[in-house]
């Protein structure tokens, strides 16, 4: 069994990336379920789309993942990755973007969000821990590409890089010409081929 937690922003993806990585494992032959949380998406609002996958031929009877099971975390946005920490297994992979997006509280704050302080807060947490973390550099993965509508394809092909799912670059390619609407599915294939080279 596989759990997976994607995290972002309204408008980021998620719900797609969640989509895409779903049929990748349905592809498979594996049995996935999968669930959305999703607050007020679309005024900015959090999102947060659980995915489990029954990736050696077992029944998966519930999509929600429980706190401390989550395999693999993809985060949209660093403090989406801090705020969902506490579901990342003690043996589990955390991927997330670097670029932040503020929030109207940061707006108000005297205090501002930088992303670099959370992605240090986030590696700190982490520290001597079996509990792995990786930053993606995602304005420079969709800059070579030209738009930043890829993200979600960057970082699905990120994550799956690492070998922590049974899935490969090709399976997420072949999802995204499932799933993504004709003329988006060369561009986020270019995203794919991009971070392979990376």
């Amino acid at each position: 069994m596989r759990n997976v937690m994607l995290a972002g922003v309204g408008g980021q993806g998620t719900v797609l990336a969640a989509k895409v990585l779903a049929q990748a494992a349905q592809d498979k032959g594996w049995q996935v379920r999968t669930a959305e949380t999703i607050g007020m998406a679309q005024r900015g609002g959090n999102v947060v789309s659980h995915v489990r996958m029954g990736d050696e031929g077992e029944e998966v009877f519930a999509p929600l993942l429980a706190q401390g099971t989550a395999d693999l975390i993809i985060a949209f946005e660093p403090a989406e990755a801090a705020r969902v920490l506490p579901f990342l297994a003690p043996d589990g992979l955390l991927v997330t973007a670097t670029t932040a997006i503020q929030p109207v509280t940061a707006a108000l704050s005297d205090r501002p969000y930088r992303a670099d302080d959370v992605v240090a807060r986030i590696e700190q947490a982490l520290e001597g821990s079996e509990q792995r973390f990786i930053a993606v550099d995602d304005a420079a993965l969709t800059d070579a590409v030209s738009s930043r509508k890829v993200l979600n394809s960057v970082l699905l092909a990120s994550a799956l890089k690492e070998g922590r799912i049974a899935l490969d670059l090709d399976d997420l390619r072949r999802a995204i010409e499932e799933c993504v609407k004709p003329r988006f599915v060369a561009l986020n294939v270019a995203a794919i081929d991009a971070v392979e080279k990376a």
